[in-house]
């Protein structure tokens, strides 16, 4: 074979990118990309600088709008907001519940979606589809039976009445079992059963490892 005919090939490859067909090889993105990927950046770090912004200015910078020059008033701003508020245990109580919360949801959404793809139990599908449709329920429409559920209980005002409710979540479990119903293969749960194994076990020796990312 000939060196023309050994560079033929890629010289199409170049031709057709240069064209505006199909992308060859080492082919960067272009100014569009860019602008969108800036565009996103902005849209990102706005947020945070405005915080930034509002928090160091003074009375007087109240009223903007789009703020855009921060002012020289962060730290008196910031030393006067931890005299005012308990700040730390705001800080604090927002770590515990964040914590707690997503350690449940985690836990919990595991067990039952695991139940729900890989246990064959009688009103498995329907209770299924309740736990679906429960999703669809705004979460506006509960808040008042909540605060009256909290008030019987003697738990407003409380960092249970935050926790409790959001222990486990129709989404976390609805999204575990559409992802273990078939990560699991079901022969290995046969197997540790067949090897005497009871389903809690099998749960935990058979079942979560073959769920964890490889």
């Amino acid at each position: 074979m000939s060196a023309t005919q050994a560079l033929s090939v890629p010289e199409r490859i170049r031709r057709r990118s240069r064209a505006g067909g199909t992308a060859g090889i080492g082919s960067r993105p272009g100014f569009l990309t860019y602008g969108l990927l800036t565009a996103f950046i902005i849209g990102s770090v706005y947020p945070l600088w405005w915080s930034f912004t509002v928090a160091s200015g003074d009375n007087s910078t109240r009223g903007e709008t789009l703020p855009l020059i921060p002012g020289g008033n962060f730290i008196a701003n910031a030393v006067q907001v931890l005299d005012a508020i308990p700040f730390w245990l705001a800080l604090w109580n927002s770590v515990v519940i964040s914590s707690v919360i997503t350690l449940s949801v985690v836990t919990f959404s595991t067990l039952a979606g695991y139940a729900f793809a890989k246990l064959r139990f009688k009103g498995r599908d329907g209770l299924m589809i309740f736990v679906i449709a429960t999703m669809a329920i705004p979460t506006q429409l509960g808040i008042i039976p909540l605060f009256m559920v909290m008030r019987e209980l003697g738990w407003t005002g409380s960092i249970g009445a935050v926790i409790v409710p959001t222990l486990v979540t129709a989404f976390g479990v609805f999204f575990m079992r559409q992802y273990l119903v078939d990560v699991i293969p079901d022969e290995l749960l046969e197997a540790a059963r067949m090897d005497g194994a009871n389903q809690f076990r099998t749960f935990l020796t058979v079942g979560l490892p073959a769920a964890r990312p490889a």
